[in-house]
């Protein structure tokens, strides 16, 4: 098992190993006195792994109760938050006791905004089983739903009491599924890691370099979280690819999963980039040839104009600017303020390139 420390407000560390399921209850110990510990997951997480963590928590003292609701984004809106802290109050959870997010980013958003807004805050870890939440979504304390408006427009920011990540839950992982963790990792490996990048730009990595994989994301991750919690500086660079990204999640109706929406962003934002001078035109077919190499898109069906109404609703626009994060090489990456009525023909460089 590997430990990484994000000291955040709250700090908190990161397991990274295999096995891990069976000593999440042990784990759990370390942070959480006895108490009332309710698992929220989806349907899909509750069939393979839900009755193996309730058995490790119960057997460290814990107080097991569950809670599961459909899988797919869809299901990451107030509907479901309000399902989950009406049943949290159903089942007498106190300030004293505890909510585990066990699943995927969707899982892991919404339970860490319910801990954040019942009763006030209380205490949650994050059980990250897919790769897109492990290198990601689990770290940092962003918690969020989304709205009919756009993706991720309601939440908090609450940082976890700890991340667990069994690396034997990405066994399980359809290719597709894993393709999007992949995707997260490029971008870190865009943004700060040229040894990392180029684990991807050789070609597909083998499932025996995650753990390798997940520790550099979550360290890299956690940098910039230590110096930024709240996303007013620093920390925005973890958008790349992710103001096209949100837009084509839209406008596909979430149709198109995050991970393969955010490779097209990354596409997109990065032949952009060379049509503007940013960065030099191998920049641009590096990131495409990484993404290629792991099964992923570079591109979308949808147009400029569609993509830069779809994107003014981020929640990265600030009146009539919007932030967007341009690679200027491998490992270096830096914000550019646009304004929104140059948001279009930006795009439309990267989507005719």
């Amino acid at each position: 098992m590997t430990t990484v420390r994000i000291n955040a407000g709250r700090a908190y560390d990161v397991h990274i190993g295999a096995g891990l399921t069976a000593r999440a209850g042990e784990l759990a110990r370390s942070v959480l006195s006895p108490c009332r510990i309710c698992v929220i997951t989806d349907t899909t997480v509750q069939r393979l792994y839900l009755e193996a963590v309730k058995k490790s928590l119960s057997d460290a003292g814990f107080s097991v109760c569950s809670y599961a609701f459909p899988a797919g984004e869809q299901s990451k809106n107030m509907t479901t938050l309000s399902d989950i802290l009406e049943f949290l109050a159903e089942r007498g959870i106190t300030r004293s006791d505890a909510i585990l997010a066990l699943g995927g980013g969707v899982a892991g958003d919404i339970t860490g905004f319910a801990a954040g807004v019942f009763l006030r805050g209380i205490k949650f870890i994050q059980m990250p089983t897919t790769l897109l939440a492990a290198v990601d979504s689990s770290v940092g304390g962003k918690t969020a739903v989304d709205l009919k408006a756009g993706k991720n427009l309601a939440g908090v920011f609450l940082q976890p009491s700890m991340v667990i990540c069994d690396t034997d839950t990405l066994k399980t992982l359809p290719g597709e599924t894993l393709a999007c963790g992949i995707a997260e990792a490029i971008k870190t490996g865009v943004l700060f890691d040229e040894e990392l990048f180029s684990l991807f730009e050789n070609g597909r990595v083998s499932k025996d370099t995650l753990p390798f994989i997940i520790e550099r994301c979550v360290t890299h991750k956690g940098r910039v979280v230590e110096a930024d919690e709240f996303d007013r500086g620093e920390r925005q660079l973890l958008n790349l690819g992710h103001t096209v990204g949100h837009a084509i999640e839209k406008l596909s109706a979430y149709g198109v999963s995050h991970g393969h929406a955010v490779a097209m962003g990354m596409g997109i934002i990065a032949r952009a980039s060379a049509a503007s001078g940013y960065c030099g035109d191998d920049t641009a077919k590096r990131i495409e040839r990484a993404l290629i190499n792991n099964s992923l898109p570079v591109s979308c069906g949808f147009s400029a104009a569609e993509l830069s109404r779809a994107a003014l609703s981020d929640k990265k626009r600030k009146g009539d600017t919007i932030n967007l994060v341009i690679p200027e090489s491998i490992g270096r990456c830096r914000l550019m303020k646009i304004n929104i009525d140059g948001l279009e023909s930006f795009i439309k460089k990267g989507t005719e390139a």
